[in-house]
């Protein structure tokens, strides 16, 4: 029998007592539900101590392809069932605290983009949901675990003035309810991309900065595909998990039907927050993509702008050209030539010109900063 560690906790839940026991107990309790909040880390080592506990408390164990599973890190969010027990690997969406909250770093939106992409932490968390027995799978430095067993900890202590149950009063409500706090510490990721993501695009529309930080937009887009392809996975792992809700019997007891009846209204409040957040970051995506798009569009403006007013001054100075250039031929008979007030005459003539061109082309808008019509 293995004794908890940190990595290791075991907890006791029923309708008004929240408990943990110091290592696995010999048989189920009579009332209640077992919870086992284990690391991957610790399952590696305590494999066999858990498969004999499950065996002793459910008749089963966690077949070797689901074990496998829960301990694979790359392994992306699914849904899976046996005769005896639900499978569910969920991966969190969360930006691990660094420098990145410093505020030198939040000052520079290039660098707080590039110290999120380098925490950014999409491991998977995984559930193994019997009867009256939940097995949770955690990254060694995630803290659902710990909020939970504190949360339910008081809750446990302090009664519901709403009068509903305290406690999940099954391992799939307690299932579902870690899954909704991953989905949800989204938003602090959220608030953050969005962030960094305005802060790069004032530098791609201010016309007085010479933006550079090619890499990291392309970076954040490449992110925000990640992002929308984990939701995904997320989305049908939860939808797989409704459609197996929605095939198990109709219990006799009303409460029993009650309780079923929870669980998929939380089910479907679960997929509801999954979709909110696949939106936002496709929202996101569009936003990304409709910046470096007008960026250029901009750019291709202005450029257009100066190719227009190069153009106007060039044909301004054309005709001054050509009336330098005949003044300029080596012939004698040319007028003005020998006149004292010739230069003055031509230089009048020139300037004529050029003013009287000026004066056309910015009637027809060809200069200043009025738009083309």
């Amino acid at each position: 029998m293995a004794e908890t560690s940190p990595l290791l906790r075991v907890f006791h839940l029923q309708s008004d007592q929240f408990v943990e026991l110091q290592d696995f107990p010999d048989s189920l309790p009579p009332r209640g539900f077992i919870w086992v909040g284990i690391s991957r880390h610790a399952l590696e080592i305590s494999t066999a101590d858990l498969q004999a506990a499950l065996q002793r408390w459910t008749g089963g164990q966690l077949v070797d392809l689901h074990l496998s599973d829960l301990l694979n890190t790359q392994l992306p969010s699914h849904f899976d069932y046996t005769s005896w027990y639900d499978l569910m690997v969920f991966r969190r969406l969360i930006a691990s605290r660094t420098e990145a909250d410093s505020p030198a770093t939040r000052a520079d939106p290039a660098e707080s983009a590039r110290q999120t992409l380098a925490t950014l932490d999409t491991s998977p968390v995984g559930f193994a949901v019997f009867d009256r027995v939940l097995v949770s799978v955690h990254p060694v430095d995630c803290l659902v675990r710990e909020h939970f067993a504190q949360r339910l900890a008081q809750r446990g202590q302090v009664p519901d003035l709403r009068g509903s149950s305290r406690l999940p009063p099954s391992p799939a409500d307690l299932m579902l309810r870690m899954v909704n706090h991953v989905v949800d510490g989204y938003l602090e990721l959220r608030r953050q991309l969005t962030r960094q993501l305005g802060a790069l695009q004032e530098q791609l529309f201010n016309p007085h900065s010479h933006f550079s930080n090619w890499q990291m937009l392309l970076q954040s887009r490449n992110l925000l595909h990640a992002l929308e392809d984990v939701c995904e996975d997320q989305r049908s792992a939860i939808q797989e998990w409704i459609d197996a809700l929605a095939e198990w019997p109709q219990p006799a007891d009303r409460a029993a039907q009650r309780e079923q009846e929870v669980l998929r209204v939380r089910s479907r409040d679960v997929l509801e927050h999954i979709e909110r957040v696949l939106t936002h970051v496709r929202r996101l995506e569009q936003s990304a993509e409709g910046a470096v798009q007008l960026h250029f569009s901009a750019l291709g403006n202005r450029t257009n702008a100066i190719m227009r007013t190069l153009t106007v001054l060039t044909a301004i100075f054309l005709p001054l050209n050509l009336i330098t250039g005949v003044f300029g031929m080596n012939f004698d008979a040319l007028p003005l030539i020998h006149d004292a007030i010739g230069v003055w005459i031509a230089f009048g003539i020139m300037t004529a010109v050029g003013v009287g061109l000026g004066l056309f082309f910015w009637r027809k808008r060809y200069l200043g900063t009025h738009p083309t019509p």
